[in-house]
Order: C-alpha cells, then sequence, then structure tokens
C-alpha cells in the first residue's frame, strides 16, 4: 500500500459557494468526481476510456459525507482520494478534503461504485486488470490523513 493518497488541489470558487462565502456543501461532489477522474488517469488510463475497454460502468450505490470545517471562497483545497476495499463487483472509494491554511480536514466522503454490464446495468465482477491498475492506490484512512499531515487530530 502507498504512503500517501492520490491528491489534487483545487480552489474554492465563487459556484462553490453559499450567500455566507462557506462552501456549499454539493460543490465537494464535484471536487470528489475531480479527484477519482484524476485518480484513474493516473493509475494508467483515462476514465473515458475504462467504460470502452472494460465494456463497463461503475455507477454510484452510495455517497455520504462528514462536513467538519468550513472551507471559504479562494481556499486553496487539498482533495485526496483512495480506495478502501475491492470486493467481487465492487469499489470502495474514500476522500479527504484538507483546507490548507489550516491544514483542517473539511469533509470526509466515502463513495461504492458497483461493477454493472453496459446493457443489462446487472453488477458484474470487476475485472483483474483493472483492479490491478487501481490496488495501487488504496491505502487506509489513518494513512492517507498522515500523508496529507493530518495525524490522528482530525
Amino acid at each position: 500500500m502507498p504512503t500517501q493518497p492520490f491528491v489534487i488541489d483545487e480552489y474554492v470558487r465563487w459556484s462553490d459557494v453559499d450567500y455566507a462565502g462557506i462552501i456549499f456543501y454539493g460543490a465537494y461532489v464535484r471536487f470528489f468526481e475531480i479527484a477519482e477522474t484524476e485518480l484513474v488517469r493516473e493509475a494508467g488510463l483515462p476514465y473515458g476510456e475504462v467504460f470502452d475497454r472494460f465494456d463497463m460502468w461503475l455507477p454510484r450505490a452510495h455517497l455520504d459525507c462528514d462536513f467538519k470545517y468550513p472551507a471559504r471562497l479562494d481556499d486553496r483545497l487539498r482533495v485526496a482520494a483512495y480506495f478502501t476495499r475491492f470486493g467481487n463487483s465492487s469499489i470502495g472509494l474514500a476522500f479527504d478534503v484538507v483546507v490548507a491554511r489550516a491544514n483542517r480536514l473539511a469533509a470526509a466522503g466515502h463513495e461504492v461504485l458497483v461493477c454493472t454490464d453496459r446493457k443489462t446495468l446487472k453488477s458484474r465482477p470487476l475485472p483483474d486488470e483493472l483492479r490491478k491498475m487501481l490496488e495501487p492506490f488504496a491505502c487506509t484512512e489513518a494513512v492517507a490523513r498522515a500523508g496529507l499531515g493530518l495525524g490522528s487530530a482530525t
């Protein structure tokens, strides 16, 4: 397992905030998607090609998020993405969003992606080749947060 999660830097933009200038909770999903897309690209295959190459989809079966600290307009965010579980036909994916100026965890999200047949949308086994590409990006929450410099005080 790697010693650090996959991390991107993004900024909180005007479209991400509410009237108080604090990030709107739904904006985190966009940051999760960007981090996930770039992680898969880093694994060796642009996300758009994954579906054609393996003739499958990866719809989300579950999404949750805990909000810990308010990110504000123009804050630089460090968004970590890492795999937490590989099942027969599903993948657990976690996200930690850190407000760089405060070095504080702003949000922690979790998704479950299910591998499905493209025509029937029925669950099918995760392709071994895809699993092998993604496994190097698996780590525990503790490892990911340590890699973000958060330690145990999140």
